[in-house]
């Protein structure tokens, strides 16, 4: 049976436990894409502006240009909010590289999924917020509408697509779901890790796997954009829910700054143009969250250990 491996960092369950905790109780605890030269935190970019730069890492929910569509007009509203800033979208090519760039605290803001989030507060960042709409971080797993698959069980045997091994919503929920309705996923399927969310869906539209995962909001996404994937696809699983992608901030920037950034974010669903940047997202509003928010994802994390592999 062949697994493929995308080269994500190791990560221990006792480290990501004991950061989180620690931070909760002080304060209540492959290869990366080539990216063009910007300047670091606290550096001019020019010797006329008085302008910083802030890099904003967004993780894996889609491809870079999307992400780069999606996410632009919200740093373009930073910016107009608050003087004397500017904000850029910092994407990575696959979720390893986006791992690797935040282990090593290249971001001074990041929207990480929640299990990178809970990673990331052993490397100098805390939560400050986060996407609201938690119903739908959710995993969901797709097959053909013609391939007769009706139970778990019939996926013995079968390729099944996943975005990359720390995918949490979109990996290690429907692999958990999967294992906890009787299949052993290590295994009795085919794991591939296709690298974006896209793929994901596109090798199971084409029949190079007989189940695929994902999320909601990419699915609703792409199914709107190609009304075929819709017809030929159906959802026939999906899990319980967890809190939805943290707002991380690193222990660098001012503290004035992140509460401005804070304001600004937390009140997009009150005006027309908030809400419009929100609808690029399927997002509601974005809400405020600490360290303890994620507490339900370490307890995850150490049953998703146990039960199917090591989260890493």
């Amino acid at each position: 049976m062949r697994k493929t491996r995308d080269g994500s960092r190791p990560c221990l369950l006792a480290r990501v436990t004991a950061s989180l905790f620690l931070v909760i109780g002080l304060s209540a605890c492959d290869d990366p894409q080539p990216q063009t030269s910007a300047p670091e935190f606290g550096e001019k970019i020019a010797a006329s502006s008085e302008q910083t730069t802030y890099s904003f890492g967004i993780h894996p929910l889609h491809n870079p240009a999307r992400l780069h569509e999606i996410f632009g007009p919200m740093m373009r509203h930073l910016e107009r909010q608050i003087p004397d800033t500017r904000f850029r979208v910092e994407a990575s090519r696959n979720y390893a590289a986006y791992d690797q760039k935040l282990y090593e605290g290249k971001f001074q803001f990041s929207l990480p999924n929640p299990f990178q989030t809970i990673n990331s507060l052993g490397h100098g960042y805390r939560v400050f917020g986060k996407m609201g709409d938690d119903h739908n971080f959710r995993g969901i797993i797709l097959v053909r509408k013609d391939s007769g698959i009706e139970n778990v069980s019939d996926l013995k045997s079968k390729a099944v697509s996943f975005p990359a091994p720390t995918a949490l919503a979109a990996t290690m929920m429907p692999q958990y779901y999967l294992q906890s309705h009787g299949l052993d996923v290590m295994k009795e399927i085919d794991i591939r890790y296709v690298g974006s969310q896209e793929s994901s869906v596109m090798n199971v539209f084409l029949g190079d796997t007989a189940a695929g995962a994902t999320w909601p909001p990419p699915w609703r996404l792409l199914s709107a954009e190609r009304p075929e994937l819709a017809e030929e696809l159906e959802i026939k699983w999906q899990t319980e829910s967890l809190p939805n992608n943290g707002l991380v901030v690193h222990e660098n920037v001012p503290g004035d700054v992140v509460d401005k950034v804070a304001a600004v974010l937390f009140a997009l669903h009150t005006h027309d143009e908030g809400k419009e940047i929100l609808s690029r997202m399927d997002l509601s509003q974005f809400e405020a969250a600490s360290n303890e928010t994620y507490r339900p994802v370490v307890e995850f994390v150490a049953t998703f250990n146990t039960a199917v592999r090591p989260a890493h």
